[in-house]
């Protein structure tokens, strides 16, 4: 008999039993779905047999592992109903391209004709297998098998994709004779997948999902068009440098193509700023360039290389950071937890802020503040600012793009700039590398550089992060003149080198190991670069060192 331990539960189980069947015990006492556990310190897929015993926790699409699962689960659910309705032999690829909020965005190329009808019959096919609560099955094949399975398939990305892999196992997944690979686990059965919608979207279409917080509700589609034209854009340069996933940019790295690959890449963000930088200054009336955008999106590099690019054109830019209009340490708004919540807009001084900005629009000097972050307090130490004709100011901080930060200012005055990671590259066609990913490896090597933190202690608050992206930055998006990408194609091969390390360095009875586990797993695709080719501009050096800038 097995002994397992569920909250403050113990139970003896006999042996042999799968999780899904202590699962099955417990789901009508849950107000989710089921979809992994973790068992002692592991995930595991609910069709695997308990071998020892254990202490279970439940994983549903509430949590950052079941969610992801959940989204996993379903496309599979959507590329198998896609084939079998549309008929493979008129489907040459279904890419799916990038997220949209609650949505990935999918297109199809071959002879399909795309409409509303074809997916009203998709999504008629998908609730007809989720009502069959078919088993979504995994074997393990051998790398070389795997590789001769997707040729047959003509899943040439991933038979690429296998071509440098070392691992000597490969997990396929099923839904009856259907099959396919995917980076992450999967749901026990179809019957899990029970929300989702489909709609036409630009030349392809969307599948909306939930959100985490609420799994069981599927809201209506809020398209964000300039950030989709600047996904799409992303898209447009991989395939115009020929490397649209992992399996394609292993190959120029194997065939030594990488520094013309960084040069380029180089180039086209460069070309990019100095676009942005034209269009500020031919505008003759923006005084404040506002520059916002999440955790390691590179705003620091990018703010000095747009001010380069505006002097350039005969322009004087000044830094600002808002960061130097916190409020004092004690003065600072508390979270619900009684903590600092330093991502608040009323952690700024916004009265000062304002008056000091007003001022200098009217042609008035301003004593301008510096925060002290060791003391906790705004200090000033007769640093004065006066605008004349050609002089601007380069305003970067997270609340930049909401007008609440520079409510006396007039509207024309300001050029906003919203800057992100958007990863261009796929690991396949299937399986897209989701934005988050590329940055919190960022800024884990970053911290670990500048600040001496361990990658547990970034991964532990990265959620917290996030939430305050989705509250603070998100909502704003739209608000921007412009969008700018900051990722480079190349740079998870250079992060690989990086992060690795510091991955490894995470115990496994953490509760971070879990999430080292599946970014170490995820790196493994990656052929190995060099930072030595990068240039010292580069927003890359923002992260691993060598930046020319003070960053």
């Amino acid at each position: 008999m097995l002994n397992v331990t569920i909250g403050d539960e113990r139970r003896s189980y006999r042996n042999g039993v799968t999780y899904a069947e202590i699962a099955k015990t417990y789901q009508e006492k849950m107000e989710d779905d089921i979809l992994l556990v973790l068992s002692n310190g592991r995930l595991q897929e609910l069709h695997k047999t308990v071998k020892e015993d254990c202490e279970v926790r439940f994983i549903t699409a509430r949590d950052r592992e079941g969610f992801a699962t959940y989204q996993r689960s379903a496309l599979f659910l959507l590329l198998k109903s896609f084939f079998d309705v549309a008929g493979k032999e008129n489907v040459t690829k279904l890419t799916v391209c990038f997220s949209m909020g609650n949505s990935l965005f999918i297109k199809p190329e071959g002879a399909v004709c795309l409409n509303q009808g074809l997916l009203e019959r998709v999504k008629e096919e998908m609730r007809r297998l989720v009502a069959l609560d078919l088993p979504i099955r995994k074997r393990s094949e051998n790398t070389d098998d795997a590789v001769e399975l997707f040729h047959r398939h003509g899943m040439y990305d991933k038979e690429k994709l296998f071509h440098y892999r070392r691992a000597s196992r490969v997990n396929i997944y099923s839904i009856e004779h259907f099959e396919d690979y995917f980076y992450g686990y999967m749901a026990q059965s179809t019957g899990l997948i029970r929300y989702f919608d489909l709609k036409l979207y630009d030349e392809g279409f969307v599948l909306i999902l939930p959100l985490r917080a609420s799994p069981k509700e599927i809201l209506p589609l809020k398209p964000r068009k300039k950030l989709f034209e600047v996904q799409k854009e992303a898209g447009r340069w991989g395939r115009r440098l020929g490397v649209p996933n992992v399996g394609a940019l292993n190959d120029a790295i194997a065939a030594g193509r990488t520094g013309d690959l960084i040069q380029m890449q180089e180039a086209l963000q460069e070309k990019k700023i100095g676009d942005i930088a034209e269009q500020i200054a031919s505008s003759g009336r923006s005084k404040f360039v506002m520059i916002a955008g999440p955790s390691s999106s590179g705003k620091t590099t990018f703010s000095h290389r747009l001010s380069i690019q505006l002097g350039a054109l005969g322009l004087k830019p000044h830094p600002i950071a808002v960061d130097d209009y916190f409020v004092n340490r004690v003065d600072s708004p508390r979270d619900a937890d009684g903590n600092y919540d330093y991502e608040s807009l009323h952690c700024i001084d916004l009265k000062q802020f304002n008056e000091d900005m007003t001022a200098l629009l009217n042609g008035e000097t301003v004593n301008m503040p510096r925060y002290n972050f060791v003391t906790g307090e705004r200090e000033y130490k007769g640093t004065t600012l006066t605008l004349g004709k050609n002089d601007i100011l380069v305003i970067e901080g997270i609340h930049c793009l909401n007008d609440e930060l520079s409510y006396t200012l007039p509207k024309e005055s300001k050029f906003k700039i919203y800057i992100s990671a958007l990863t261009q590259l796929n690991i396949d066609e299937h399986n897209r590398i989701p934005t988050t990913d590329g940055r919190l490896i960022r800024r884990m090597i970053r911290d670990a550089r500048t600040r001496g933190s361990s990658a547990r202690v970034t991964i532990r608050m990265w959620d917290s992060v996030r939430r305050g992206e989705e509250r603070n930055i998100f909502p704003f998006q739209e608000e921007a003149d412009v969008m700018f990408n900051s990722a480079l194609l190349y740079e998870l091969a250079v992060l690989k080198q990086y992060a690795e390390p510091l991955l490894f360095g995470i115990p496994r009875e953490c509760g971070e190991y879990q999430e080292a586990k599946r970014l170490l797993k995820f790196l493994d695709y990656f052929l190995g670069v060099s930072s030595e080719q990068i240039p010292q501009n580069s927003i890359l050096r923002e992260f691993v060192g060598g930046s020319c800038f003070k960053v």
